[in-house]
Formats: structure tokens, sequence, C-alpha cells
């Protein structure tokens, strides 16, 4: 078994004895997308007021921050020590400055504090449905609007929407001025699909502030996102905004309900009539890159960089189009974009690893390194990560002094061992293998899943060293005491498999799949066992389909199915399998199998290419060597 199928135990560690930059960028993939996703958290000077955030794959999200529906007070929040009960009371009935008008002409009396106990001490015990119920009694009796709002907000922590409009509408008749209530009412009636029920109230909201409506207008989009009718929803928000249509929010309000329904051309048109208004707003500009994404992601890159070019300070802007980039590789443009931003933000810490890590993807070890230090001196709030990766930019350098000196400066959370055992290694690849299990050995674990790691770097390492009884027996006496864990199964498959234990390779992956049904590497590992080692090619074949289903772009997935299908006899189907594997991933394997499958189609120049210009870029894998002794003198 190759160790494609190795991939998903060990890219952590090491990928092979020579590796070279692959396992770097690799292994950096989720440093990255985790800096990117906190950059979208980042202050940005002059941010506009009720801009959208922006959602993990670049599509923007709703105004979350700006949510109408009423947030409840945590009725489990533990009460000061020298709180009294009656302390708490007062809190609760004067959270809110209300004129004598709204307030009824009852005070705090014993018949309601010794009520407001049992409602109080209910929700302590977790009742929170019975406290609801006990404060909307209260507010029936008393009509005041600081019990009717504690009732709402009960009812709405103990999901019941019904008692929550109830004590809503006593809130808003108590109160006739707050918005509070007004708001929370209409997110009720949205979410019980009362929508016009919600119109009239909507009305009164926007006719309140007049001129000044562009928050609302802002906030209908996250108000009424969740009701399904979205073609009701656009009729209304187009009725709303009719005596708002000089604000470019109103015109926004449409466009997002219209995109809502699918109708992009509607929200384009509004959308740039917003941009008409209003031409430096970023909130409209991200909205319109979001729309055009519809239709290509070349036009929503085109209109962000011409956005950009006339609003250069357009940060939020500038950020999405960078990590737009990212996600179409473009990764020179995008680090030209994030510099940019560290230059306006030469403190920010996220900006600055994010730099460094694109630095990597295009090979410019000096800038990664550079910024990854400057990373340390600003504080970063995972320095042990940002260690691990200086240690892997020296490794590959081949400085290994200066890249034992930052794995071993690691020292905790989830780079602690990956960190140890890459030290490990180096320590093996300079015939010092005693020594590196021993470091491995006395590593001190936090806990059971790093104590998996280790004992998964220890049989590496002997693998590496072709030790295969050992790493085999290694992993034997950890799944001796931990039979069913996932990661041991996995990996005493491949130890098996090199040990010609064919039988313990497959009793091992179907106890795997048996645990853990939607393990796309187990179905492809036990699927591509069969294929490369027995004559079972049909049962093989409806593995590595399973695998597909799960996994259906998996370069190394795809090259299982090219090399069943060759065996099976059907060569242009594998061909075209393995072509699709290759061009996702050059990896050594994969161009063996490649090549195998050209020289079969009387493609022998085209074989010997694919082979030897991989054997230049992997000189010991023995796959390659293996292929190219077999076929070439």
């Amino acid at each position: 078994m190759p160790s494609k199928v190795q991939t998903r135990a060990f890219s952590y560690f090491i990928h092979a004895p020579n590796y070279s930059m692959p396992p770097l960028l690799s292994c950096l993939a989720a440093l990255l997308t985790a800096s990117i996703l906190t950059l979208s958290a980042c202050a940005q000077p002059g941010a506009q007021t009720g801009a959208p955030a922006l959602a993990a794959d670049g599509v923007m999200a709703s105004e979350a921050s700006m949510n109408w529906s009423a947030q409840a007070t945590d009725p489990r929040e533990e009460p000061g020590p020298e709180d009294s009960f009656e302390e708490r009371a007062r809190r609760v009935f004067g959270t809110q400055s209300l004129s004598p008008a709204d307030l009824p002409g009852r005070d705090l009396d014993s018949d309601l504090l010794y009520k407001f106990l049992l409602a109080e001490i209910a929700g302590q015990r977790g009742s929170y449905q019975v406290a609801a119920q006990a404060y909307l009694e209260m507010a029936k009796a008393t009509r005041d609007p600081r019990i009717a709002r504690r009732a709402t907000e009960l009812a709405l922590y103990a999901r019941q929407n019904s008692m929550a409009l109830e004590a809503a509408k006593i809130w808003l008749a108590a109160e006739k001025g707050s918005t509070s209530a007004r708001q929370t009412l209409v997110a009720l009636f949205v979410t019980t699909n009362n929508l016009q029920a919600a119109r009239p109230l909507l009305q009164e909201i926007l006719s309140a502030e007049g001129a000044n409506a562009g928050p609302s207008l802002m906030q209908l989009h996250a108000l009424l996102a969740k009701h399904p009718d979205k073609n009701a929803v656009l009729a209304m928000v187009k009725d709303l905004v009719k005596p708002y249509r000089q604000l470019p929010e109103a015109h926004f309000a449409v466009a997002q309900a219209a995109l809502a329904a699918n109708k992009y051309d509607a929200a384009l048109a509004e959308i740039r009539e917003a941009l008409r208004i209003r031409p430096d707003w970023e909130a409209a500009a991200l909205f319109q890159a979001q729309a055009l994404t519809s239709e290509s992601r070349a036009k929503s890159l085109d209109y962000m960089k011409g956005f950009l070019a006339a609003n250069p300070n357009a940060q939020e802007v500038r950020l999405n189009y960078a990590r737009q980039l990212i996600g179409e590789k473009k990764y020179p443009e995008a680090r030209v974009q994030f510099q940019q931003l560290l230059d306006d933000n030469p403190q920010n810490p996220d900006i600055a690893v994010t730099v460094a890590l694109l630095s990597v993807q295009i090979n410019d070890l000096d800038a990664a390194e550079t910024q990854l230090k400057r990373v340390l001196e600003l504080n970063y709030k995972d320095p042990d990560s940002v260690r691990f990766h200086l240690g892997q930019i020296n490794e590959e350098r081949k400085r290994f002094d200066e890249a034992a000196r930052w794995y071993l400066a690691v020292e905790g959370g989830e780079q602690f061992v990956p960190a140890h055992a890459r030290y490990a290694f180096m320590l093996a690849r300079q015939n010092r293998v005693a020594e590196a299990r021993a470091h491995l050995q006395t590593l001190q674990v936090q806990n059971g899943a790093q104590r998996v790691q280790i004992v998964q770097a220890e049989a590496q390492l002997m693998r590496e060293a072709k030790a295969y009884k050992e790493s085999y027996d290694i992993l034997k006496t950890a799944l001796d005491a931990d039979a069913d864990n996932p990661d041991l199964l996995y990996d005493i498959a491949l130890a098996a498999e090199k040990l010609d234990r064919i039988d313990v390779a497959e009793t091992s992956l179907r106890r795997l799949i048996a645990l853990k049904p939607d393990h796309a590497q187990a179905y492809n590992a036990l699927g591509y066992t069969l294929a490369d080692r027995t004559d079972r090619l049909a049962e093989a074949r409806d593995y590595i389909e399973k695998a597909l289903k799960l996994l259906p772009e998996d370069p190394f997935i795809l090259d299982s199915m090219g090399w069943v299908e060759y065996r099976l006899g059907n060569h242009a189907e594998g061909l075209q399998y393995l072509q699709r594997a290759f061009d996702q991933r050059p990896d050594p394997e994969i161009a063996a199998h490649l090549g195998e499958v050209l020289w079969a189609k009387g493609k022998k120049g085209e074989a010997e290419k694919v082979w030897r210009d991989s054997l230049r870029d992997n000189p010991g894998n023995e796959e390659l060597q293996k292929v190219i002794k077999k076929f070439l003198p």
C-alpha cells in the first residue's frame, strides 16, 4: 500500500525522508485558513456601521450583528455573593428609564416580591418555562412593562414562542414608545410566519425615524430572513421602502430581499442604485461582489479590483478581495493585497501571519521567516504554532540546528506533538534513530490524543527507517490497550501491508469502517489494497467508489480509482482519473501510476517524462524507482 493512503494520519509529521515544499505547504494550510477567518473580525479604520459580516466561504453573511430578535438574559446567571433576592428584583424592575405614564401605580410590595422570588427560583433550577409562565402572570396582573419584558426574555430563552408573543404584546401595550418591544414583537411575528402582522409595526419603526431610517432599513434583511416565502418578503420590503427611496439603505434592503428570492438581476440593479447614491459604500460593494459570483468569480474579482482602484482605503473590500484571490490560488496577487493591509495595520499580528503564509505558498521563505518572527514580537495569540512553522521553514532550508531550536521551543497546544515529532525525524535522518525514539518516549503528554499521536510518530519513524516489524509492534502494543482507536486501526493497516499481512490490514480497515462509516480514507485504503495486492478487483472498485462519493475531488482517491480501472483493463477510464489526480497533486506515487497507464496505452515518451520529472523532485521515492526499473533500461 503506497504512502498516499497515509496522508490523513501523518500529514502533520513528515511525508518522505527527502520531502520537499508540498509537505510544508500542506502543514501550513490550516493556519493560513484560520488566520484569514480571524481577519474577517479585525477592526478596520473607518468601517461603516451596518456593513455586512463576511462569511467563511467569502459569501456575505446576513447582518447578524443587527438582529432585532430579543436576546434573553441568561436565567442561569449566578447572583453576586452579596445580592439579595430583593436587590435582584429591583434590578429587574429598574432596567429601563421609563416615564411615570408608562408605569403602573404599584410598588414592589410583598405579594409581588413573593411571586418574583418563586419565578426566579424556578429559573435558577432550570425550570425556564415555569419561570416564564410566572412572569407572564405577573405581567398580566400588573401591566408593568418591565415585568412583561422579563417574561418575554424568559419565554424566548425557554423557546416558548406563543408565550413570548403574548408577553411582548403586553410589553408594547404598556410601553407604547418602546422600539425594543416593537422590534421583538416583529421578530416573533416573523418566526411564527405571520408576516402581515409585522408590517404595521415595521412601518411605525421606520416612520418614527424618518430621514434617519437608514440603520433600521439595513436591519430588515436580518429580521425577515427566516420567513420561508422569499417572494412575499421581497414584495413587502419594496412596499416598506417606498417613502425612503432617496436613501441608499432602501435600495440595499431591496437588493438583499431580491437576492434571497434568487432574483439576481433585480438585486444587482438595486445595489448599483445604492452605490450611485453613495459611491464609496463598502457594504454595498461587498454585496455587489457577492451577487456577481452567481455569474462568475472572475467578474466578482474584477469588480472588487476596480472598486479598490477608486477607493484605496476600502479595507473590508480589500480583505474580501484578497481572500477570494486565495480561493482562486492566486497567491502572489493575494500577498500584494495582504501586504497593503499590513502596511495600513502594521501592529496587526493576524495580517502578518497571513502575509507570512502566503510568502511560503510562493516559496519566498525569507519573507515568511521575517514576518513570523515579527508576529512573535506582536504577542500573537498562538505563539507555539508560529514557532512550529518557523521550524518547518528552517528545516526546508536545511538549517537543521535552527529548525531544532524552534521545534523544541514549542511547549504546548495543537502543534506540540507535531513539532517534537519533526525534531525526532530530523534526528533519525542523521542516523540517530535510538535518540529520536527516546525523545518521543519521554515527552510529557497532556491527554490521550497526544499519546496516540506520539505512538503514530514513533511507528512512522520506524517505517521511514524500514524497520517495518518494529513499526507494526509499536502500533500493536498501543492497540492492545485501545482496541477501537480509529487512528491506530488505520495506521496498523498500513504497517501490516508492509509485512504482507493483508489479512490484518483488511480486518483493521473493516473494523474502522464499522466504527466510522463515513471514513473516506478507510474505504480508499481498503479498496486500493485489494486492487493492488489481490485479484478482488470488483470488490476493490466498490470500496473506492464509496470513498469517492464522500470526497469526490480527493486526488489520492481519484488515483485509486484510476489504478483499479487500469487493473480491470479499462485503460482509457483509468487514464482520465489518474490525469485528474496528477493535475491536482503531482505526487510521486500518482506519477508512478499515471506513467504506467500512459506506457500501456503506447505513450511511452509521455510516461518517461512524467517519471523522470517526478523523480527529479522526489529522488528517494521507492514507488517511482520501482516502476522506472520495471519499464526503462
